[in-house]
């Protein structure tokens, strides 16, 4: 991986320091910096496709996506987690327009959910998604399920 490059990878292909880097930096986020104990390692790696963004050597963001399990069942992305240092430049939009271009391209069609902390609602509905539930708490953090039909704009 050169220092500034987007990665897409399925799980058996991340090198062993991708995915220390990737726990790492997920662990850091939504563990340490949430003050949220949970079982950071699901279980669900395994069946996800990775974005890893490094920037200067560093993990600077990641996230997952799931393939629809069925025909006609949305994809799902999640474990969005930016470093604290690469907040407020764009990343995460950044991301996000990676994620969409990959679900399309690989998932033709398919609409995209998403379980989003409540506070960042106006940031995914920037990408396309919107509210599907009410609010509900998720390791003691407001949520919201939001989706994104199939072809719906975006407007970072």
């Amino acid at each position: 991986m050169t220092d500034e490059e987007w990665r897409w990878r399925r799980f058996d292909e991340l090198t062993v320091r991708e995915l220390h880097d990737l726990l790492k930096l997920r662990c850091d986020v939504f563990v340490v910096e949430q003050a949220c104990a949970f079982a950071e390692i699901d279980g669900q790696d395994p069946a996800a496709f990775h974005l890893l963004r490094r920037e200067a050597g560093f993990l600077a963001g990641c996230l997952r996506v799931f393939a629809p399990e069925r025909l006609g069942e949305p994809a799902r992305i999640g474990r969005i987690a930016t470093s604290p240092a690469h907040r407020g430049t764009g990343l995460g939009h950044r991301m996000m327009g990676e994620a969409l271009d990959f679900c399309a391209e690989n998932f033709a069609g398919a609409d995209i959910v998403l379980s989003a902390q409540s506070h960042l609602q106006l940031f995914y509905g920037k990408h396309g998604f919107q509210p599907v539930s009410e609010t509900y708490l998720e390791d003691d953090i407001p949520h919201v399920d939001m989706r994104r039909h199939a072809g719906a704009a975006f407007h970072p």
